[in-house]
């Protein structure tokens, strides 16, 4: 079988609560068991911002409010497993909760706020766990950009 190159569109969203930060467990292939942020892929016609509140809300069961644009990242081409060779753009968010309390769900097998020092020992990359410690200073900084309610003009 011929591998098929695709490019995909994910999203992903470090929540805070206080002075806690929200992490999942995967609950399914390729990362299972791995700990993470929530986040997944952008559905076709769907906006990015809505993108991260939905895959939030599938995978915890919260309701969140985006601040700032954390970053947007390369997960480059690798195997998949099932005949394609897939490269991953990803837009992380900064956001806090709004309701609700934590319920793993969707591909999610455990969803929970923890301390920062809690999050980051569990946390399976070290690209993640630089992205929360720049979320916190995005947080810290006070930054709540207009990128929540940005609409695209196109």
């Amino acid at each position: 079988m011929k591998t098929k190159e695709t490019i995909a569109i994910g999203v992903g969203a470090v929540v805070f609560r206080g002075d806690e930060v929200l992490i999942i467990k995967r609950g399914k292939p390729p990362f299972e068991g791995a700990w993470s942020i929530p986040g997944g892929g952008l559905e076709h016609g769907e906006r990015v911002i809505d993108a991260v509140k939905r895959e939030v809300r599938e995978e915890t069961g919260l309701e969140i409010e985006v601040i700032a644009l954390l970053d947007v990242f390369d997960a480059l081409p690798r195997e998949t497993g099932d005949g394609f060779l897939r490269h991953t753009v990803i837009i992380d968010y900064v956001a806090e909760w709004k309701a609700g309390e934590p319920v793993a769900g969707d591909d999610a097998a455990a969803a929970e706020f923890v301390s920062l020092e809690t999050a980051i020992a569990r946390l399976s990359w070290d690209a993640t766990r630089e992205a929360l410690a720049r979320a916190q200073e995005i947080r810290n900084a006070g930054a709540r950009g207009a990128i929540a309610g940005r609409r695209s003009k196109l």
